[in-house]
Parts: C-alpha cells; sequence; structure tokens
C-alpha cells in the first residue's frame, strides 16, 4: 500500500505544479499585453491632434505632419539635385495632389493651396474639415 501512495502523490504534484506554473506563465503574458496597449495609447495621445476618425466628417481639427506630394510622400528621389520642395513641385506640375503625412497616414489636402504650397517639403499644422482621409484646409502655418 505504500508504494501506490507514492507514486499518486508524485502524479499529484506534479500535476499541481503544471497548473500553478501554466496560471503564472497566463499571468505575465496577461500584465504584458495590458502594459503595451496602455503604452500604445498613451503614444497614440501624445503623437497625434485628432480625435479618433469614426465619424466621417470633424470639423476644426489639426493635425502636423509633412505637406508633400501624393506621388513621392515623404521620401523623395534621392539622387535628384532638387530639394524636397522642388521635387513636390514638379510631381505637383505633372499631376499629383497635396498631402500631408503624419506617420503611416496621408491626408489629401483640398483647397488652401497658396498656404500649403508656401510649406511645401516642411513640418506644418494644417487645421480644416477632416473627411475620411481628406482635409478641406482652412489654414496652415509651419512648426516652430
Amino acid at each position: 500500500m505504500r508504494r501506490n501512495r507514492t507514486w499518486f502523490s508524485l502524479v499529484s504534484y506534479c500535476v499541481v505544479m503544471a497548473f500553478a506554473a501554466a496560471l503564472v506563465f497566463a499571468i505575465i503574458i496577461a500584465g504584458g499585453s495590458v502594459a503595451l496597449a496602455s503604452h500604445q495609447d498613451a503614444a497614440a495621445e501624445d503623437g497625434k491632434e485628432v480625435a479618433p476618425a469614426t465619424p466621417t466628417q470633424q470639423a476644426g481639427v489639426a493635425i502636423t505632419g509633412m505637406i508633400t506630394d501624393s506621388h513621392c510622400g515623404a521620401r523623395h528621389m534621392r539622387r535628384s539635385n532638387m530639394t524636397s520642395a522642388e521635387c513636390a513641385r514638379a510631381c505637383f506640375r505633372k499631376g499629383s495632389s497635396y498631402v500631408l503625412v503624419n506617420g503611416n497616414r496621408r491626408y489629401t489636402l483640398i483647397g488652401g493651396e497658396g498656404a500649403v504650397d508656401k510649406l511645401l517639403g516642411e513640418r506644418a499644422r494644417v487645421i480644416g474639415t477632416l473627411q475620411d482621409d481628406a482635409i478641406v484646409v482652412d489654414s496652415a502655418a509651419p512648426l516652430l
């Protein structure tokens, strides 16, 4: 009878330890996921001045980014002798449109060509009405 008890206690011990290890591992993974999610939310709040884009139209939003053209985006031709502003103007003459690049987001700029053209190739703050992935420009100013 003594041998059966030793065998049973060994199996019980292994099952309890496996369960405890799985529980500790699950708690560590869940804590890491919560910390990562809260860090990403905080970074998103710091980097953007726009409310979440769930509505299709938002008036009076201010978005910062680089004003450029839709063909090149934030990366202009490297081997050309043009500055980013000159490259964007050349692409605009070929049919591209003005865009504001903010991280991975690209917003097409509608209207305000005079103010936007002066800020080509620069980081700027654009204020206007957000319509999906387009901004109807009210004003644009360079970042200091």
